[in-house]
């Protein structure tokens, strides 16, 4: 089966289509351990977001890959848009709040 992309009234293929893509190095973010206070580079998938209701409960967390101690750093807004533009897996943390019981449905 061939498939094509019509643009601007002409067909072409999809390959030709995507030929002058050229692929994209990865991401790459710099960080800092304040443990052994190493400098390092990590991949997007070394880092975790969690994003909280507030700046209080909204950080990032790798593992320092010099001396292996669980980071944790606050994240603000840039940040969280640095991280997620890159590519970084994020948990939404979700408040739990308890209401009163509600009735159930008359049917």
């Amino acid at each position: 089966m061939s498939e094509s992309v019509s643009s601007g009234g002409r067909a072409m293929s999809v390959a030709a289509a995507f030929s002058g893509m050229r692929s994209v190095a990865p991401v790459v973010f710099r960080a800092g351990c304040p443990d052994c206070r190493g400098r390092f580079e990590l991949a997007a998938g070394a880092l975790r977001l969690a994003i909280g209701a507030s700046s209080r409960t909204t950080f990032y967390s790798f593992t320092c890959p010099e001396c292996g101690a669980a980071v944790r750093k606050p994240a603000g807004e840039r940040i969280v848009e640095l991280l997620t533009g890159g590519g970084v897996r994020t948990l939404r943390l979700h408040s739990t709040l308890r209401s009163a019981p509600s009735e159930a449905p008359t049917l």
